[in-house]
């Protein structure tokens, strides 16, 4: 996510809080073309998803995309919570599987945008935080913030 054509639909803050992010990817994404509206929209819940690994190929389950209203219906449009494919070399999906399988780790999507008018997906290799890692995590984060603030009110003087 460089590019200054990306442009951001959704993201799932919720993630980084209740994961220790180990590694992301740029995925892409098999869609419909009213998926494809409807993202356009931002008409998306990506909060509940996760990616699992089936025939050798990662789908991304549990994304929400709304119908697109203008599609005429169910027969013109789409499944909303259909598993879609991501899209990564084989090398890649390799290496996520194996990763996944060994450490016990899930793939979950971090956001959802799009690249030179196509549509990607941030996928990070995840493993879940306890209630206590969280509650030290965000002690960790104060106490950098206020060292953060004592340094600039130092260097103003």
């Amino acid at each position: 996510m460089s590019d200054a054509s990306d442009r951001v639909v959704a993201s799932n803050r919720r993630a980084r809080r209740n994961y220790d992010l180990l590694d992301t990817w740029e995925a892409g994404l098999v869609l419909k073309g009213s998926e494809v509206k409807s993202l356009r929209e931002s008409k998306v819940q990506i909060s509940e998803a996760f990616a699992r690994e089936e025939g050798g190929e990662l789908w991304l389950i549990g994304l929400h995309i709304a119908p697109y209203a203008m599609s005429g219906g169910e027969a013109m449009g789409h499944d909303p919570d259909r598993p879609k494919k991501l899209l990564l070399h084989r090398r890649e999906i390799h290496r996520i599987t194996d990763r996944m399988q060994r450490e016990g780790l899930t793939l979950i999507p971090l956001s959802l945008y799009f690249s030179n008018g196509r549509a990607k997906v941030e996928v990070a290799l995840a493993k879940g935080r306890d209630m206590h890692d969280k509650r030290q995590a965000l002690v960790r984060r104060e106490a950098d913030r206020e060292a953060e603030r004592a340094m600039a009110r130092k260097r103003r003087r």
